[in-house]
């Protein structure tokens, strides 16, 4: 039986106040069409486009939507870097001295941002930033700041404002917990030895599975020796091959 207009309109409607509810319990983010999986797609952008228009939301780009917050001068809105992450089709994550500002080494930034991506092209909204391409596509499953604990590695702690005691402290910090450490030795195979070395150290200080640590030393050229640069008090830097 064919579905009368009545209730093809009173399906359309809910679908809608399903959308917009979920968008107002979902505070200040990022929302695209794949958010609404399962919900017809004609729907889903026909309520998207409605509640721009009502100003309940903004538009970024093509099928992006952002959701704002109030502040003292009004909405809140999302910077070009922010846009430029929910937009792309590949990973993308902090990287040089960006990395360094998000992982708390440093107060200082890079002017246009820097970032590394697992995609082969720069994303276009990022045109005036430094985009390192072709990252290895193990990193899709980390996070951005696990993305960008990995470029901090490849740069030996190289730009942390930090003395170095304190550098290796606070890297610590960030690393101990053993599931974050385990993603990242999972990804750091796909990455050049010195930063396997790097992580096998911090691993070992923060005493992380043998099994995990083993997969990392097999992965290292025992003749092998790594610059492990502002890293290099980490307390088994040499157990490691650090030079």
């Amino acid at each position: 039986m064919a579905t009368t207009p009545a209730k093809s309109s009173t399906k359309e409607a809910s679908i809608s106040h399903q959308i917009q509810a979920r968008i107002q319990a979902g505070g200040e983010r990022f929302w695209n069409y794949s958010d609404f999986d399962g919900m017809p797609p004609s729907a889903v952008a026909k309520t998207l486009s409605r509640l721009a228009t009502k100003g309940e939301i903004q538009r970024a780009g093509k099928g992006l939507y952002y959701r704002s917050r109030p502040t003292v001068v009004g909405k809140s809105k999302p910077s070009q870097t922010k846009v430029a992450e929910a937009s792309a089709k590949h990973k993308l994550h902090p990287s040089g001295l960006s990395a360094a500002n998000a992982l708390g080494f440093t107060t200082q930034n890079a002017a246009a941002g820097q970032y590394a991506t697992t995609g082969t092209n720069r994303p276009t909204k990022l045109s005036g930033s430094k985009v390192y391409t072709r990252r290895s596509v193990a990193r899709e499953d980390l996070d951005a700041e696990e993305g960008a604990l990995l470029e901090f590695l490849r740069a030996r702690g190289s730009l942390s404002e930090l003395t170095p005691e304190e550098t290796v402290k606070r890297l610590l910090q960030k690393l101990k917990e053993p599931k974050r450490f385990e993603r990242l030795a999972a990804a750091a195979l796909s990455e050049p030895p010195r930063v396997r070395a790097i992580l096998g150290a911090v691993g070992e200080q923060t005493r992380q599975r043998k099994s995990v640590l083993d997969s990392l030393r097999a992965s290292l050229n025992r003749l092998s020796r790594f610059d492990f640069g502002s890293l290099q008090s980490l307390k088994h830097a040499k157990d490691w091959q650090a030079k």
